[in-house]
């Protein structure tokens, strides 16, 4: 007999401790008819549906679950094994998470300076998606966005950077044909086009702090994070409502400039996150970093690089 499909178990195991199939896609990076196909896969093979379906509603029926309870103990070993296989293998490589924004605004433009400070060091940068838990597992340091220094056994959790934003917009913008040098009011600063960071909420808060109306509804393109958010306003595309401590490197070679000093809070800043290690060597690496990240936010990007938006 065919050996079980390996793939099809995972997701079916998925969709049994999620409880639906969204869920699992969500979860597994895949979609969602990827995973009604393995599961139907899995039917198959096993020769009798595990499922009782009902309109939209699947419901586990007693075998399944039976089957779905034994894969979780199963896939928790092998996960556990592997990870203590990783761990033997990079024993001595610093871990570092980072959202998207700091990742590409903060840490990686700063990172020769460590590696010239720090040479023995070791590292290796991930990223830490915004919204989904980190895993301090295989992780000793993070950065991250949140309302409120998070809260997680084990781990460490301090103020980094301010989340107070601004509006900011490429000088390009402001050279356009036919533009008057009237003051920039909340009303001019439509007028140009407003970038909005996943939805609308920014921008209404500032304009009513600077006391105008918002109106119902607020015009301009939206986009899904920051990093492509402040694209589209290197490239001249209109005005964002930026995290300062962000795009500091624009504003310091004049990529981008800012129109007013009012900032706005989303309600959140940016912390960095550290695990407790039973290795002095790592321990002692991850106090040099957090020492050394603390110390580079006073200091500005030396010969930062002009932005060129009709490069490659």
């Amino acid at each position: 007999m065919a050996l079980a499909p390996l793939n099809a178990l995972r997701a079916f195991e998925a969709v049994a401790r999620l409880g639906s199939f969204k869920a699992a896609a969500d979860a597994l990076f895949v979609t969602q008819s990827a995973v009604s196909h393995q599961v139907r896969n899995l039917e198959q093979w096993v020769g009798r549906p595990l499922f009782e379906r009902e309109g939209n509603q699947n419901r586990l029926l007693p075998h399944g679950a039976d089957l779905a309870r034994s894969l979780s103990v199963s896939l928790t070993e092998i996960d556990a094994a592997c990870r203590r296989a990783r761990a033997g293998r990079d024993s001595q490589v610093l871990v570092i998470a980072a959202i998207p924004s700091v990742a590409m605004c903060w840490l990686i433009p700063r990172l020769s300076r460590f590696r010239a400070e720090h040479p023995e060091i070791e590292f290796r940068i991930v990223y830490a998606m915004h919204g989904r838990d980190i895993d301090f597992d295989a992780v000793h340091l993070a950065f991250v966005f949140a309302p409120e220094a998070p809260r997680i056994p084990g781990v460490t959790s301090a103020f980094f950077l301010s989340g107070e934003s601004a509006p900011v917009c490429s000088p390009a913008l402001l050279q356009q044909p036919g533009r008057d040098a009237a003051p920039l009011t909340p009303g001019a600063l439509v007028g140009l086009g407003l970038l909005h960071d996943g939805g609308t909420e920014g921008w209404r808060t500032w304009i009513e702090e600077m006391g105008e109306d918002a109106g119902d509804t607020i015009p301009g393109a939206t986009f899904e994070d920051f990093n492509l958010l402040r694209a589209a306003a290197l490239s001249g595309q209109g005005v964002a409502l930026c995290p300062l401590a962000m795009v500091q490197p624009d504003l310091q070679t004049g990529n981008l400039v800012q129109l007013s000093e009012h900032t706005v809070s989303y309600g959140s800043d940016y912390y960095i996150l550290s695990r407790a290690t039973t290795s002095a060597a790592l321990a002692a690496q991850t106090r040099v970093f957090l020492d050394w990240a603390r110390a580079e936010r006073g200091r500005p990007l030396t010969r930062p690089e002009p932005f060129d938006p009709g490069g490659a």
